[in-house]
């Protein structure tokens, strides 16, 4: 059951921040509190949520919300340092900043489940 949740959360992951991201909401994500940022993170949350009350898992409430929280400031990290350096997707540390983006979402998933 856990890799199945696993391997949902991968997939989610890649539909909501690849496939649905709008630019109202990558263009945000820096600004605090901005509603795009939290539509993002919002969708995050509910995904989460949706899969593990599949699951039948009780704590999937305070799940959800974790995710949705880190996510939202993982991404607001990733895009201020981003903006701090003065780096876009041709330098070599955009990349690793997004990398580590990734790595540390996947972090988050992986708490969650066990």
């Amino acid at each position: 059951m856990l890799v199945n949740i696993l391997i949902l959360f991968f997939i989610k992951h890649f539909i909501i921040d690849f496939v649905l991201q709008t630019e109202y909401q990558w263009k945000n994500k820096g600004t605090l509190m901005h509603p795009g940022g939290l539509l993002h993170s919002g969708l995050h949350g509910v995904a989460t949520y949706t899969i593990l009350s599949y699951f039948g898992i009780n704590e999937a409430v305070e799940f959800a919300l974790l995710d949705s929280v880190s996510h939202y400031f993982i991404d607001y990290t990733k895009t201020n340092t981003n903006k701090l350096l003065n780096i876009g997707p041709e330098s070599q540390t955009f990349w690793v900043l997004v990398g580590l983006d990734q790595l540390a979402h996947y972090f988050v998933y992986v708490y969650i489940i066990f």
